[in-house]
């Protein structure tokens, strides 16, 4: 089993049996492997790739595996997971995908290559367009049914963008691919400490486009970031970046003058 299917492997099974936060656990999983540069971005798509679409990897995995996906041993769902996800979503060719799955399953269920073998190569008889046109139900009748396959999110959750949205089914559909695109990674210029300007250039990144404390990460470790390191930048989403300069910028009224961020994550 090659390094960095290995590392992804735990950091999803990670986040199924141990309800782990995979940004948590991954890099940890990377540095005890030892992987940087492309296994360590390699390893980190399949990670986030899967998980992004588990949703409509597990209603693919059941058709293909002739049971419900709840069905299959934890060890050999995971693994069929980053496979199917390897078939579906990345260049990685048919053959490689499948039998590195097989290796994984092998290590980690022996008892299931087999089973394995049978059900990713069921898989690959259909691209990801053609598996949502063989189990999504119509458009005309469930719209919302269907997109919540075809896009891989819950339907409560593309039932509430669908609302907010005035029922429009296309702008639907449109922030449902947006939700799913890779997100970038931003730093937050601790204000005081570093100038943005400073860590952009620190890092052959550029500023963000909304927070005036955002930095584009291009690549690389964010822990190996020299700013990061000591304390004068850190990981931060651009989005709750604007929360917390909201926060600050709004009026008071009465004697609160200091917040306290308790974000989740």
């Amino acid at each position: 089993m090659d390094r960095p299917r290995r590392a992804a492997y735990e950091a999803v099974a990670a986040v199924h049996r141990d309800d782990a936060f995979a940004n948590l656990v991954l890099p940890t999983i990377l540095r005890e492997e030892g992987l940087y540069g492309r296994d360590a971005a390699f390893a980190t798509e399949l990670t986030y790739g899967t998980l992004r679409h588990l949703g409509t990897l597990d209603a693919i995995l059941t058709d293909a595996a002739g049971r419900d996906v709840a069905r299959i041993d934890p060890p050999v769902r995971d693994a069929l997971r980053l496979g199917a996800y390897q078939l579906l979503h990345t260049r990685v060719p048919p053959h490689a995908a499948v039998s590195s799955t097989v290796d994984l399953v092998r290590a980690v269920a022996p008892g299931a290559t087999g089973f394995a073998n049978a059900v990713l190569r069921e898989v690959s008889t259909l691209d990801a367009d053609g598996w949502v046109a063989k189990l999504a139900p119509p458009m005309e009748t469930d719209p919302i049914g269907h997109l919540a396959l075809a896009y891989s999110h819950p339907q409560w959750i593309v039932r509430a963008f669908s609302e907010a949205l005035g029922g429009d089914l296309g702008e639907t559909a449109r922030l449902l691919i947006e939700d799913n695109e890779r997100p970038p990674v931003h730093l937050c210029a601790r204000p005081g400490l570093i100038d943005p300007v400073e860590l952009a250039d620190q890092v052959g990144g550029a500023p963000g486009a909304f927070s005036p404390y955002a930095v584009y990460l291009p690549g690389g470790a964010p822990g190996d970031v020299p700013a990061v390191v000591d304390g004068r930048a850190h990981v931060q989403d651009e989005g709750s970046q604007l929360v917390a300069a909201a926060l600050a910028d709004a009026p008071l009224d009465g004697p609160d003058g200091r917040w306290l961020d308790l974000c989740a994550g």
